[in-house]
């Protein structure tokens, strides 16, 4: 069995260092060939990975970005390389400083066991965050289920099969939304239970701007639902409030409405165009092991 871990990086290296050497340390027992590849989203950061004695990892290769395009399309560029020049049976996409738990890798492999054909996720049962955050993060998916119909509690940390890769390799989503793109494309996906980590250096990067950006660029994957669920909450809403309209009563009628016209401006960034070129933004790729 062949698996390829993809580690998104932006002026993080000191974290995706520990991490890289944490996953040695994790999958030395697993009777499998890990191969790690690494992208660097064009950090402005000196891009030195600090690893020593990787026993188990077969290989490490570091891709450099010429221009940084986000997290979400830095995974979606290297799920197609890996498609387009690797082999492999598994990809495990991660992020990069610590909070995906590289112990959790070996849980994926119990899963992939009994369950060889189908994609594995991590879903959060336990974040690390603050309580502000974690606030923030329930309205999300609560948001989410609302307009779409899927209960989202994964993120990037998942073991995908390689026909899952090619699903979200050709669906113009992927450059958008991992998690939004994955959720349309497999309707049967494995639960493993997974806890969110603590950074290894540094503060979160996740700001509640950002929250608000993920959130709403998932909701946009489902962007015909959306539509239909608003024009239907606005149509129920307004039979309600008839025999009352004001300017107060008709707020949420307003919120409905702009609610609608920033999902469907999200969901333009999702650009199949720009997805089957992404792997022209490569500029080299460095050999480490």
């Amino acid at each position: 069995m062949k698996i390829v871990i993809l580690i998104p990086v932006f002026n993080d290296f000191k974290s995706a260092s520990k991490l890289i050497e944490e996953i040695d340390i994790n999958i030395s027992e697993l009777k499998v060939e890990f191969s790690l590849i690494v992208v660097n989203d064009a950090s402005t950061e000196e891009k030195i990975l600090e690893t020593k004695n990787l026993n188990n990892i077969k290989s490490l290769k570091l891709i450099n970005m010429r221009n940084n395009k986000g997290h979400a399309r830095c995974i979606a560029a290297g799920l197609k390389h890996i498609s387009e020049n690797e082999d492999f049976d598994y990809v495990i996409p991660m992020d990069g400083d610590g909070e995906d738990r590289p112990e959790e890798i070996r849980n994926f492999f119990e899963k992939i066991k009994d369950n060889p054909n189908k994609s594995i996720v991590g879903e959060r049962v336990k974040r690390s965050e603050s309580l502000i955050f974690k606030i923030c993060y329930f309205f999300h998916k609560l948001i989410t289920y609302t307009f779409t119909g899927k209960f989202i509690k994964f993120g990037n940390y998942t073991c995908l099969t390689k026909k899952t890769v090619k699903k979200l390799i050709e669906d113009k989503a992927t450059w958008s939304s991992f998690s939004g793109s994955l959720a349309k494309n497999e309707i049967i996906l494995i639960k493993s239970p997974s806890i969110r980590g603590q950074r290894y250096f540094g503060p979160s990067k996740m700001s509640f701007l950002n929250l608000i950006k993920h959130s709403l660029a998932i909701i946009a994957v489902f962007k015909t639902g959306v539509i239909f669920r608003s024009i239907a909450f606005y149509a129920i809403y307004l039979i309600i409030i008839a025999e009352y309209i004001s300017v107060i009563t008709s707020i949420p009628l307003a919120i409905i409405i702009i609610f609608g016209l920033v999902i469907l401006k999200i969901s333009g960034r999702e650009n199949m165009n720009e997805f089957n070129n992404s792997l022209t933004n490569i500029s080299d790729i460095d050999i480490l092991k």
